[in-house]
């Protein structure tokens, strides 16, 4: 179900400005801008979808928390692991990524052909062109779900963010990621003592069981504190040995 945006802390009282707006396949997309003007330093930019908030770029601590607790849980020692990012977002997870040498390869997964243009070619780039312009990134434009299914590849951490975590999805074909056959995908595209991570705006002790269902082990949750509200948080899950 579509839920309307919802004001929130770092909103200042001048109205957004609506940098762009597409229709695509999987609904209304936009990008809009809060305060610094066209380019400044100080803007914030925020993704809609289907009227939906989905995130911007005031923060970015959960985004890099899936990335570092990812690497953090992978069996030390452990050479050029591969990580797979999805979706692309505002960037802060890639751009983390990307920062971290430990990373062998970095392969992002975007579907929304409106956000890749806004990193390649619009405001989005001060944050992700350095990561994209890194020998070791691969940016595929496909969906998550079906690239899990399909893909040859193996990663050593899936770092999924998609919608708002898996208790609430802007469009009905995410809410198949956190499904069991979405899991399996994930953990069929894991190498042996991989690493899961799902990022949540907020807690799920019901994600939590889908993910020892799905034959996971050592699942935990981590959580980053808000102004208001519950925490964000990101679920982590191994995929045994």
């Amino acid at each position: 179900m579509t839920v309307p945006y919802v004001r929130s802390d770092h909103d200042s009282e001048t109205a957004p400005v609506i940098v762009e707006r597409r229709e695509g396949p999987y609904g209304e997309v936009v990008l809009r801008r809060r305060g610094g003007g066209d380019g400044a330093t100080g803007a914030v930019y925020e993704i809609i979808a289907n009227g939906c908030f989905l995130m911007d770029t005031s923060d970015g601590r959960s985004e890099r928390l899936l990335v570092d607790a990812a690497l953090a849980a992978l069996p030390a020692g452990r050479p050029d692991p591969a990580v797979l990012i999805g979706g692309l977002g505002v960037g802060f997870s890639l751009a983390h990524a990307a920062a971290e040498p430990r990373w062998g390869r970095v392969t992002v997964v975007e579907r929304e052909g409106a956000v890749i243009d806004w990193h390649r070619t619009g405001p989005l780039a001060t944050i992700s062109a350095d990561a994209l312009a890194d020998p070791r990134t691969e940016l595929l434009h496909t969906d998550l779900v079906a690239h899990l299914r399909t893909a040859d590849a193996a990663y050593d951490a899936l770092c999924l963010d998609i919608d708002n975590g898996p208790g609430w999805t802007v469009t009905e074909d995410n809410g198949g990621l956190y499904s069991p056959t979405g899991l399996a995908a994930c953990r069929a595209r894991l190498t042996p003592g991989g690493v899961l991570a799902v990022w949540s705006a907020q807690p799920s002790a019901e994600f939590e069981e889908a993910l020892r269902n799905a034959g996971f082990a050592g699942v935990r949750t981590e959580e980053i504190t808000v102004a208001r509200g519950v925490p964000d948080v990101v679920h982590l899950a191994v995929k045994a040995a």
